[in-house]
Formats: structure tokens, sequence, C-alpha cells
């Protein structure tokens, strides 16, 4: 009985927060009616499209409390709101949710007042009623629960009234996957303007300034070679050398465009060469990715730079000396872990290495999260859709 009349009152504290808000619809009908007024004139031109946001905020407040009650959220598809005045009214009076929301707006003024003021009969009912069957016959309540039922209903109707239509979710849904992949594009647009600036610095700063002044050298060989072949030689092994540095840097650039290891050993033996030469005792585990079809480049190229950046962040930062990698392939996905048993407390959002990381694999449309508590372990998890 005790559950019974808990249960009952957080229903009733519902109904009344039903109740309220259709007190508050009443008022929103009498600014509907004041903006439909303010349209004869230029003013109501900027009221209508902020009218709208505050139905949406309110239709929105509502579908957070259907989704709460029944554990079943409430979709929501609206086309957005933005650009200039007339295009935002445009928007507002053709957009199919606009209607829906004042729709359920008008029958919530009705229903959701009359559903509060249901609840006290069965209140005063259920004091007697389920008093002397639960408390002298000792049985399970029967009119408390109504009302629940009373919410379900609340509920039920206002899910009817607030569902978008099924083509209304498609275009919405299709509005989100445009705007993210036109975030994912601007990154990726990004990420490879850095990767450009920063082949471009290395072979300004490294091999270009090694190559001049190798052809320096080879000069002043070239004039020294018949007054002083022992000067001239010397400065041909200084040339030789000079030669060897600037083509392992010229090397060192070409790996970080794509590793030629990566070419020839694939992802699973390109990671554990980079394992070995990381500093830190690394383990590698391979689920199935070596013994079959090998995954795109772009996916091993991705999959291989977020490996090499996570290890270099863990030898630098974390403190850690050892870590592992994990590689797994699923239907359609390449999957990522690189653990290291560090001190932690590393931001996911700092750092340009984790945000080159990200853009690299949002690029592909993959995820990307990192967990660093306080403490340790850092764990970076990442998935890539592959086509095997």
């Amino acid at each position: 009985m005790r559950e019974t009349v808990r249960r009952a009152g957080r229903a009733t504290v519902e109904l009344l927060k039903g109740a309220g808000l259709s007190l508050a619809s009443y008022l929103f009908i009498g600014l509907a009616v004041f903006v439909a007024v303010a349209m004869l004139t230029v003013v109501g031109a900027g009221v209508l499209p902020e009218a709208v946001l505050l139905l949406r905020r309110t239709a929105g407040y509502k579908r957070r409390w259907v989704g709460a009650w029944t554990g079943k959220p409430v979709p929501e598809a609206y086309r957005p709101l933005d650009g200039e005045v007339f295009t935002r009214v445009r928007t507002a009076v053709g957009d199919p949710g606009t209607y829906r929301d004042l729709r359920w707006l008008g029958a919530h003024a009705v229903y959701g007042w009359l559903l509060a003021c249901g609840a006290v009969p069965v209140w005063c009912v259920a004091l007697f009623v389920d008093g002397v069957w639960c408390g002298l016959l000792r049985k399970r309540a029967v009119v408390l629960p109504l009302i629940d039922r009373l919410v379900d209903v609340d509920a039920a109707w206002s899910r009817a009234l607030l569902m978008p239509s099924p083509e209304a979710l498609r275009t919405a849904r299709l509005a989100e996957r445009v705007e993210e992949l036109s975030q994912t594009r601007a990154g990726a647009v990004a990420a490879h303007g850095a990767e450009l600036r920063r082949i471009e610095r290395d072979l300004h700063d490294g091999t270009q300034a090694r190559l001049v002044a190798l052809s320096m050298r080879v000069g002043l060989a070239r004039r020294a070679y018949e007054k002083d072949p022992d000067a001239a030689r010397k400065l041909l092994e200084d040339a030789q050398d000079q030669a060897e540095e600037a083509l392992t840097e010229l090397r060192h650039v070409v790996r970080g465009i794509h590793p030629p290891i990566l070419t020839d050993r694939g992802l699973v033996g390109a990671v554990r060469a980079l394992a070995a030469g990381s500093g830190l005792e690394v383990s590698v585990r391979d689920d199935g990715v070596e013994d079959g079809p090998r995954p795109p480049a772009a996916v091993e190229a991705a999959a291989y730079f977020v490996i090499a950046e996570a290890l270099t962040n863990a030898a630098k930062h974390s403190g850690a000396r050892q870590a592992s990698v994990g590689l797994a392939r699923t239907t359609d996905r390449l999957k990522v872990a690189v653990r290291d048993e560090g001190r932690g407390g590393a931001d996911p959002s700092g750092g340009s290495g984790l945000l080159g990381m990200r853009r690299r694999v949002a690029a592909l449309d993959g995820t990307v999260e990192m967990t660093s508590p306080v403490g340790g372990p850092t764990l970076i998890e990442v998935e890539l859709p592959c086509v095997w």
C-alpha cells in the first residue's frame, strides 16, 4: 500500500505539471493571436520566428516528459530557423512541425487540465475504498492505480499528437546527416591543410636546407679539386654525409605521408614495428585483422596514425612503461584500442595531436572515445567503417 500511494503521489505531481502546462497553453494561444495580428505589420515578421521557437521549446519539454515517463523518447523533426527575417518567417510558416505543435498545444490545453481534475475524485474514492480494501482486508489497491492510468493517457495522447510523420523524420535525419558531413568535411579539409603545412615545413627546414648545403659543398669541392685535392676530398666526404642525412629526413617525411611499411607489411605488421620503436613495452593483440582481407588504404592509414599518435603521447606525457594495442574486425568495422598504464588525467578535448586524430577519423565517418581518469589508465577507442 505504501508503494502504491507513493506511485500515485508521483503520478499526481506529473498530472499537476500537465495542468500547469495547460494553463501556460492558454497564454501561448493568446500570444499566437497577438502574432497573427502583428503579422499585418512589419513588426510581426520578426515576432513570428521567435514565437515558433518558443513553441518548439514548449513541445520539446513535453516530448522529454513523455520520454521520461514511458521510457521511449519522442523524436522531433523541425526545419532549421536561420537566415534572414523573411527566410525564417517562410520556414516557420511552411514547416509541418509548427502546425503539429499548434495542434498539440490546443488539444493539451483541454485534456491536460481535465486529466489533472480527474485525479481529484479518484483520490477521494481511493481514500475510502483502498483504505478499507488494503488496510482491513490486506488486498491490492484497485483505485489508486487509476491515477497512473491517467498519466499514461496523457503520455499516449501527447505522443500521438507530437510524433512527426515518417517523411518529416527522414527529412530531419537527412538534414542532420548533411550537417554532420559538412562538419566532418571541414575538419578533413583543415586536417589536410595542416598536414600539407607540416610537410612543407619539414621539407623547407630540413631536407631543402641540407640539399642547399650539399650543393654548396660540392661546388666548393669542384673549385678546390685542382689546387687542394685533400680539402676537396674532405668536402666530398662531408657532402656524402649530408646527402645521407637528407635522404633520412626525406624518408621521414615520406613516412609521415604514407608509411611504406604499411604498404609492405600491412596494418598489423606496421603496428608491431611501430610498437617496437616506441620506447615502451607494447603488446599488440590482433583479432582477425591480419588473417582476413586488408582494409582500404585510407582506413589502414587512419588506424596507423591514430596508434602512432597515441603511443607518442603515452611515451611523452603519461609516464607509463607499458602499453597495449588492440586491433579487431567486425562485419563492417575496424576497431582500434590503445591503452597505457600511465598517470592519466589527459584532456580529451586538448592538444593538437588529439584534435588531428579526431579530424582524421571523422573524415572517414568514424568515432573516437577517450577515457583518462586521474591515476590512469588512459584508453583510446576508435571505430572506423570498413568494407572488407
